[in-house]
């Protein structure tokens, strides 16, 4: 396909994928049997989804209702009305947790995206979208819809475009939205610890580095929705290292510099706040109960950059140290995916721990973010955490999957 197609392939997608939320539709939809609302749409519990209806139910998860709208890309205002009081749960997309444990109407800001790319982000050198992954394929992270599962009956939706402050992720499988199995990431988790007025927008994906995140067009499409103001958390480090693929691999005192400083240079010429995250530590320990560094100099090249650059910067790496560390040896495998098989892939404990530990490095950096973390959580004690036994948050069932890409 020649780049003139390309261009105007995009141009058309543009014409569907985006639209101003003051031009967007509101959706309202009323799930009990109930008299329906003036402007309510009523919502049987055998309504399953349509696309040319463009909601209803899809397949149940446990415990969860799911629930789908087709809308364009953007920003949504989202409140859930329970049937009865009570705490409930709600999970968005590809299991991002929106609210835990909120009692009476749930409000939020839930981010859509498609993977075509608009004529901004068009330079002639790659193709209309990001380059999708196998696993991506299919995924509610990319898909023309939006997905809310919920632990509690609901009488009422109501989805409302707007435009708020966006949070941008960018980052490997360790901040990733991990769809399946009992892989987290602290990335799908982070949207539970601000409030309702951030929208989180999670472009990272597994086995990514920064020079791979580059060619594979991820960058230009979050750079594509950057707006003045938003906040972008950079994490890159685990698949950098490793020189036998030259795919991803950038030598930490040069190269992996480099692509930081053009990352930061490039969100910051659209008006938007770069804050540098150096890697989680792997659960890597010494014979003496402490952790070994298993990421060489890219935590210190990260920090380094952000000395250079002023930028802010959240150290996941030291905030991890001493997370494991308290945990110990063994207590630390409960924060870790396959039992603790994996050394790199966190569960749901795990990653929780860590996006709690992020929020907390938000509230300290001079960014517009800051006073957005929610003020229902208190700061992360890291020496002594709250114990896998009473972590009770009621996940979402899903079917194993095989480990992320990366390590």
């Amino acid at each position: 396909m020649k780049g003139a197609e390309r261009t105007a392939l995009a141009l058309l997608a543009m014409m569907f994928v985006q639209t101003s939320p003051s031009e967007a539709q509101t959706w309202r939809f009323n799930l009990t049997a109930e008299a329906t609302l003036p402007d309510w749409q009523g919502v049987s519990p055998d309504s399953t989804f349509d696309a040319i209806r463009g909601y209803g139910f899809e397949t149940r998860a446990g415990d969860h209702k799911v629930f789908s709208v087709a809308t364009p890309e953007g920003d949504y205002a989202v409140t859930l009305w329970p049937v009865a009081q009570g705490p409930m749960s709600v999970w968005a997309e590809s299991r991002r947790l929106m609210a835990r444990s909120v009692e009476g109407p749930v409000r939020f800001t839930v981010n859509v995206r498609r993977p075509e790319l608009g004529p901004s982000a068009l330079d002639g050198s790659g193709g209309p979208q990001v380059q999708l992954n196998a696993r991506e394929l299919g995924s509610r992270s990319w898909d023309d819809r939006l997905t809310l599962a919920y632990d509690r009956p609901v009488a009422r939706i109501e989805i409302v475009p707007v435009t708020e402050i966006r949070l941008v992720l960018l980052g490997d499988s360790t901040v990733a939205d991990q769809g399946e199995g009992d892989y987290f990431s602290w990335g799908q988790m982070l949207p539970r610890f601000v409030d309702r007025t951030v929208s989180v927008a999670n472009h990272a994906e597994s086995g990514e580095s920064l020079k791979s995140f580059l060619k594979s067009q991820r960058l230009d499409k979050a750079l594509s929705q950057l707006r003045p103001g938003d906040v972008v958390l950079i994490q890159f480090g685990h698949n950098d290292s490793k020189a036998q693929y030259a795919l991803t691999y950038a030598e930490a005192e040069t190269t992996f510099r480099s692509y930081l400083r053009l990352y930061v240079d490039e969100i910051r010429r659209r008006g938007a706040s770069p804050v540098l995250v150096t890697s989680p530590h792997r659960r890597t320990f010494n014979p003496d109960g402490r952790i070994r560094n298993s990421h060489g100099s890219y935590p210190e090249a990260t920090r380094a950059v952000a000395r250079e650059q002023t930028v802010p910067l959240i150290d996941l790496t030291l905030a991890t140290a001493r997370l494991y560390e308290a945990l110990g040896p063994q207590g630390s495998r409960q924060a870790f995916a396959d039992s603790g098989k994996d050394g790199s892939h966190h569960n749901a404990y795990g990653a929780y721990l860590l996006a709690w530990a992020v929020a907390d490095g938000l509230r300290a950096v001079d960014a517009p973010i800051a006073d957005r973390i929610s003020t229902e959580v208190p700061v992360l004690d890291l020496d002594n955490p709250p114990a896998y036994e009473n972590f009770d948050l009621k996940l979402l069932p899903s079917q194993p999957t095989q480990r992320p890409a990366g390590s």
